[in-house]
């Protein structure tokens, strides 16, 4: 079958249905597989060659490294970029992509891949390059799979500009699919009828109503600094944990190391945001990382507040599909909710500076508007404990690979 035709695609991924009758994350599983195995089999040898790489083992340390190296920046963010497929292929890409987002989540995330096209026009179609012919391109989107589709251990990655998707199955079922980033820039952008674009507006909003619903006592609690740091504290970083803070633009490109001017360049972006923003070291100090939570506890929300930061928190764990969404669900349900923190820095004006973060059991969400004169979102969902499945690799290679 050419690569250039749709009819490879497989039914499950066009449809939504999956094949599996076992649990949710079987049959997302068996979506996955389905859609992964019809995008390589539709690849030449050197698409392919760049797409799929084998299950990092013992012998190949660094292609695990490589499987939990993630990128939010325009960059090269390893694998077969979009821009390199045919139309059938591209087509097929995006039906694994679907497979591992709800409906909302793919449309915004598809949206946010257009918005590059936007980005050009507000940067005058001559903006930052970073050394290629177009640096705002919608066709630098990347998809690699690591491991053969449907064996025990085998996962996906796709990513680009404001776009990361990190998936990971094992034994069949979906267990991983942080870190999960997606940001907007533009943040907002005028449409036709006197109406605003706003991809993220909803999670920023939500956040808002809910901070500015808390008594004055808890207010103060919940606000770190009334100064938004320039991005999210946890970064790119493959594990996030206590101490991490805000890390130097520049950094966060795969290209830091063969291009350190461009690097310092970002860098210098950076520090005149801060400065703009009189952001000082308190403030990053504030903002850092920590083991116990900063903010406010849901358990000191009243019901509405609770139903409010129940919402904020769907819409990080409703980008996941369905099935896995409900199972995230779960752990923050009734009285589990207790355990999660919101915080918030910057201010209380749309349209001005600001950030937020959720924080518990097994989750961290960043949220930071602050670049471009506050035009510019970045939002973030992690398991600190499970992010890339380590939870569920940690258990696997001690039942299995302990010494006599």
């Amino acid at each position: 079958m050419s690569a250039g035709t749709d009819a490879s695609l497989p039914r499950s991924a066009e449809t939504g249905s999956g094949s599996g009758s076992g649990s949710g994350a079987a049959a997302v599983a068996d979506r996955m597989a389905d859609a992964a195995t019809a995008l390589l089999a539709g690849l030449d040898d050197d698409q392919r060659s760049r797409a799929a790489w084998a299950w990092p083992s013992g012998a190949e340390p660094d292609s695990e490294t490589e499987r939990r190296r993630w990128f939010y920046t325009p960059t090269d963010h390893g694998g077969l970029p979009v821009g390199a497929m045919s139309p059938g292929q591209y087509r097929r890409a995006m039906a694994l992509v679907a497979t591992g987002l709800s409906e909302a989540g793919y449309v915004t995330a598809a949206s946010i891949m257009g918005l590059e096209n936007v980005l050009d026009r507000v940067e005058g179609f001559a903006g930052a390059s970073f050394g290629r012919e177009r640096g705002r391109d919608p066709g630098m989107y990347y998809l690699r799979v690591f491991g053969t589709p449907g064996d025990p251990m085998w996962g996906w990655r796709f990513g680009g500009h404001h776009v990361s998707l990190n998936n990971l199955v094992v034994s069949g079922s979906l267990v991983s699919c942080t870190p999960c980033f997606l940001g907007a820039d533009p943040a907002s952008a005028p449409l036709l009828g006197s109406r605003e674009l706003r991809l993220l507006g909803g999670v920023e909003d939500l956040a808002r109503e809910l901070v500015l619903s808390l008594e004055p006592s808890l207010r103060a609690e919940a606000v770190l600094t009334p100064r938004a740091p320039a991005d999210i504290a946890s970064a790119n970083r493959p594990k996030v944990g206590p101490g991490d803070r805000v890390l130097p633009l520049g950094s966060l490109f795969r290209d830091r190391f063969t291009d350190p001017a461009m690097a310092n360049r970002m860098d210098a972006v950076q520090r005149d945001i801060e400065r703009r923003y009189r952001v000082t070291e308190a403030d990053h100090d504030a903002v850092e990382l920590t083991a116990s939570p900063k903010g406010v506890p849901a358990s000191a929300l009243d019901s509405g507040q609770r139903d409010l930061l129940r919402a904020l928190l769907d819409c990080y764990l409703g980008r996941a599909p369905a099935e896995m969404a409900a199972r995230y669900a779960e752990r923050y349900a009734g009285a589990l909710l207790d355990g999660v923190h919101v915080a918030w820095a910057g201010s209380f004006e749309p349209g001005q500076a600001c950030y937020y973060r959720l924080q518990g059991p097994r989750l961290l969400v960043e949220y930071d508007n602050a670049q471009r004169m506050a035009n510019h979102a970045h939002s973030v969902w992690r398991d600190p404990e499970g992010d890339f499945g380590a939870d569920v690799l940690a258990a696997h290679h001690a039942a299995h690979h302990t010494g006599p």
